[in-house]
């Protein structure tokens, strides 16, 4: 509550700041009329108070309770294949890219990855659902284009007070350890590092082998558990299932909310908001901010407040 005082403060003194600057162009105006100089004066800094307008504005369209939290996404391959498994390792590329060029964090968990920062959740949230992407398969010798889907889910990181509402009995929970996979020498070959907490009740498994170190595995798979438990109680408790999450699609034909065309011709086309872009590789290396703001003023604008099946 605390926190959020705070930051309820800093909009409120953020947006009349903005209202004295405005003011202030105004009766600018009014003195430079007939001066060249002041005329120019009052265009930039008319200029300067639109620009920062547009940047603000942004901010009121999270209306999500979860959207200044971190964003916990996970990426799961689809139909496709090998094409579908380098597909995840792409959109993998394109989040990190994205979450570095804006500044923050994002620690790559096995196939799950949390990014830590500003309204993570609130703009990460609009990447939930399945991406579909078309290319001439770099696995293919006959050089034939080939169709691919994954599955991007994406969920609130957990903060303390959250967590106490999620009740996790130890004799509700498998835990198992292994050998870790991949990288890492030795190491991964000698030490049962990997763990694997099942949540009986609901079936959930939560997998983490990323660390060295099995307690950081654990706490890490635990947070993960943590998150989804919350995310079913929120789900179970909403009036539309897609409250939190949004619609659980299968990552396969029909079902995409975007389409990514490398052949024959370029195109990334969003298919809830139809924004499309043409430089698909500028998408692919993070650019995707214009999907994000798109998506946000779509789904503040449909049905009045939130998104229905997204």
């Amino acid at each position: 509550m605390a926190r959020e005082a705070a930051e309820n403060r800093e909009q409120i003194a953020t947006w009349d700041r903005l209202e004295r600057r405005a003011r202030d162009v105004l009766e600018l105006e009014q003195l430079g009329e007939d001066d060249p100089e002041l005329e120019k004066q009052v265009a930039e800094e008319q200029a300067a108070v639109e620009k920062e307008l547009r940047s603000h504005e942004l901010d009121l369209l999270f209306t999500d309770t979860y959207a200044n939290h971190n964003a916990v996404v996970t990426i799961s391959v689809g139909q496709g294949g090998v094409e579908a498994q380098d597909w995840v390792e792409m959109l993998l590329r394109m989040y990190l890219k994205w979450a570095e060029r804006r500044g923050f964090e994002a620690g790559l968990k096995s196939v799950t990855f949390i990014v830590r920062g500003p309204r993570a959740y609130g703009l990460l949230r609009s990447e939930h659902g399945v991406h579909r992407l078309v290319r001439i398969s770099p696995f293919d010798q006959n050089h034939r284009r080939h169709t691919s889907f994954a599955l991007v889910e994406v969920m609130p990181e957990l903060e303390s007070t959250d967590e106490a509402a999620v009740v996790i009995n130890a004799q509700d929970l498998r835990i198992d350890t292994y050998r870790s996979t991949g990288a890492g020498g030795q190491h991964v070959n000698k030490t049962d590092s990997a763990v694997r907490i099942t949540h009986l009740p609901t079936g959930i498994v939560v997998t983490c082998q990323n660390e060295r170190s099995q307690m950081k595995n654990r706490e890490m798979a635990m947070k993960v558990l943590k998150a989804r438990l919350f995310q079913r109680q929120q789900q179970e408790a909403a009036e539309h299932l897609d409250q939190i999450r949004g619609q659980v699609m299968p990552a396969e034909f029909g079902s995409q909310i975007r389409n990514y065309v490398l052949q024959p011709y370029t195109l990334v086309k969003d298919v809830r908001t139809g924004l499309e872009v043409g430089n698909a590789q500028a998408v692919l290396d993070g650019e995707i901010d214009p999907f994000i703001e798109s998506w946000l003023r779509w789904r503040l604008g449909k049905n009045g407040s939130s998104p229905q099946g997204q």
